[in-house]
């Protein structure tokens, strides 16, 4: 291997990106060109990965956190043979590719999470390196090293201006995740001009003050000081190391290079043709690269293969010396526990009285700890009040990295993010809690969990205007039709421990969707009718008449019992009313049409819905016939029982409501 060599192989990078881009007509040029050669250095030299077992447990894991960027990745992909072929590259951001404009996880190989939101990579990048602490400190025995791998983020000026950025970093030197390294993207230059405009800070000083040690390389063409940084990096486990990277945006361009003009968009035909006179490439020719490029980069994958086989013998050492640690291994790395929950009684255990259920989840969640051991999860300053602490385990932190219970800070995107990133690593099951009108914080994530297929759970509590006190500030009122607006997102609102037993059943099964579970702060009497495995059918009669009603009362949460009672006092006026509970709209309209007219019969049109929320998507249940007894503005500061009583959520408002059918 010649220096030559390696100059050739990080311009291949540049040439297909460029090229990628231009055929596309559609495109960010700036950071491949850019970035080009860190991205070389790491990957060849420092990164263990296997292009033939891309999922191979103790893989490096790498993310490109300026998603915008992916033809970086994609380039990468292709040449070190993770079977991403020429063809795949030259149909790029084009409908049904394997190259989609940004990186997405799990619909191309060697894609480790879904990014494009700035900042978002850098918090699962946290969260991958977090779950490796967490899992090493349970696995790892002296001489058996079975969880020893690193996480690496290329991140950009605007990932950097996001705030969750901030959030994510500043956890990560509180926890001290000594094997993250993030390699700062710094080229001055942001879609709008240069970043003086709107970025001035010391971003250097800001990643020390968060506990990371720093280094800088003032070159980022020159692969020797990049690989003395990395080099100082992997010698260190005492802290994550951010390393600050000077490139220049659109390198060997002429025309763009330094200038937001290489950011956006292609760099034009003619520009294209200078880059590869400037790059001195051998030819013109649109995604031509040189046999003996490809050869090099072949070697380069090759030589990663005896670290997984090492790896590989090792853990068949360990399974052998400590077989109990196999047996928890796989039972971290499978779902066997989860599926025996369906079949375990102590699982649904009935409540003996009214509470809330808040307080009922968090009874299912310190059941789960002691069934599931790899249940790893937290709150955003809130466990007290979320309930979600699970009982006699200890924090996750620097010290007690064995800690099944996080504490994330009051960073409600951030632990999102995170959260998703320790998902997507392997080994844990996840959740994440904080108050629901505190999901505007964390809606980005939670849409990315549910664009990557991956069931995150969310524990949302205080969920309406039972929040009282607190006011309208804390009261959440759209916040449950904005979640509930997510693609492939199940949102579940149970109306007593029953029903939350059946939810959090429903979150743990899930195998390629995200779950909220929306819990409120009050009491809620325990319902005859509940049933928790109904849940998962998304709506069930909870309480039903004789014969075809003439009535249908549909509600979720705190409502159901409202309705329940309602329909007692119409069946005393000679009305037959059927009462639907429907805990997860999405679930219901998953269900075949039998069922679903088996709940909501098409002939009984006269139909009232009630939630203390907005009513936004609640008539395509009640139809243009029927009503919504909701929340029409904010809440307000005041006892909870007085606020229902005020808005309407009462016996004597639902009936008068029904009769005006």
């Amino acid at each position: 291997m010649t220096k030559d060599m390696e100059t050739m192989a990080v311009n291949a990078i540049r040439v297909l990106s460029a090229d990628a881009i231009q055929k596309a007509n559609s495109g960010h040029p700036g950071l491949p060109l850019g970035v080009a050669p860190m991205a070389y250095e790491m990957w060849a030299h420092y990164l263990n990965i296997n292009p033939v077992d891309p999922t191979w447990e103790d893989r490096d894991r790498f993310i490109l956190s300026g998603g915008h960027g992916s033809m970086l990745l994609y380039s990468l992909l292709h040449l070190f043979g993770f079977g991403l072929t020429k063809e795949d590259v030259m149909q790029f951001r084009q409908l049904g590719s394997l190259t989609p404009g940004h990186p997405e996880y799990g619909h191309t190989v060697g894609i480790e999470a879904t990014t494009g939101p700035l900042g978002a990579g850098i918090s699962m990048a946290v969260g991958m390196a977090a779950a490796e602490k967490h899992l090493a400190s349970i696995f790892n025995k002296p001489g058996y090293e079975i969880v020893n791998h690193r996480t690496f983020v290329i991140a950009g000026d605007g990932d950097l201006m996001e705030g969750i950025s901030s959030e994510a970093l500043s956890l990560a030197g509180t926890w001290n995740l000594s094997k993250l390294t993030v390699l700062y993207d710094s080229n001055k230059i942001s879609i709008e001009g240069s970043t003086d405009i709107a970025f001035r800070e010391d971003v250097v000083k800001r990643a020390e003050a968060f506990g990371f040690k720093t280094l800088e390389v003032d070159d980022g063409n020159d692969l020797q000081k990049i690989a003395a940084a990395l080099d100082t990096a992997l010698q260190d486990d005492s802290a994550p190391y951010f390393i600050k990277v000077k490139t220049t945006i659109g390198f060997g361009c002429p025309a763009k290079q330094g200038s937001a003009a290489a950011h956006g968009e292609p760099l034009g035909e003619e520009n294209v043709k200078a880059m590869k006179e400037t790059l001195e490439w051998p030819s013109q020719e649109p995604f031509y690269v040189p046999e003996e490029v490809y050869a090099h980069y072949k070697a380069l994958a090759e030589a990663k293969q005896p670290a997984e086989d090492a790896w590989k013998k090792l853990f068949d050492e360990y399974c052998a010396k400590f077989p109990e640690m196999a047996e928890l291994w796989a039972r971290y790395h499978s779902d066997e526990d989860v599926k025996a929950l369906r079949e375990d009684a102590g699982f649904f255990a009935k409540a003996e009285k009214a509470e809330a259920t808040r307080a009922s989840s968090g009874v299912v969640i310190n059941y789960m700890k002691d069934k599931l051991p790899n249940l790893f999860g937290g709150s955003a300053d809130l466990g007290p009040s979320t309930k979600t602490e699970m009982k006699g385990e200890s924090y996750f932190s620097a010290e007690t990295p064995e800690g099944k219970n996080i504490h994330f800070g009051v960073r409600e995107m951030a632990m999102a993010g995170i959260a998703n990133g320790m998902l997507l690593h392997g080994g844990l099951r996840t959740f994440v809690a904080t108050f629901f009108v505190f999901s505007d914080y964390l809606k980005p994530m939670a849409r990315l969990a549910a664009l990557m297929k991956i069931p995150q759970i969310f524990v949302l509590t205080h969920d309406s205007i039972g929040v009282g006190e607190d006011g309208p500030t804390h009261e959440p009122i759209e916040q449950l039709a904005m979640l509930r607006s997510i693609p492939n997102f199940d949102v579940i609102r149970p109306c007593d421990r029953t029903e939350t037993e059946g939810a959090w059943l429903m979150a743990m099964e899930a195998k390629d969707r995200p779950t909220a579970l929306v819990l409120t702060r009050q009491n809620l009497e325990q319902l005859p009718g509940a049933d928790a495995r109904k849940v998962e059918k998304g709506a069930y009669i909870i309480d039903d008449c004789e014969g075809t009603p003439e009535y249908i009362l549909i509600a979720t949460g705190s409502e159901v019992a409202l309705a329940v009672k309602a329909k007692a006092e119409l069946g005393a006026q000679g009305k037959k009313v059927r009462v639907v509970s429907m805990p997860n709209m999405e679930a219901f309209d998953r269900q075949d049409a039998a069922y679903k007219e088996s709940v909501l019969p098409n002939s009984v049109r006269k139909r009232v819905a009630i939630e203390a929320l907005s009513d936004f998507g609640w008539y395509k249940y009640v139809g243009l016939d029927g009503k919504v007894v909701s929340m029409h503005g904010f809440g307000a500061s005041g006892n909870g029982s007085v606020l229902f009583k005020h808005f309407g959520f009462t016996v004597e408002n639902v009936v008068e409501t029904v009769n005006s059918l």
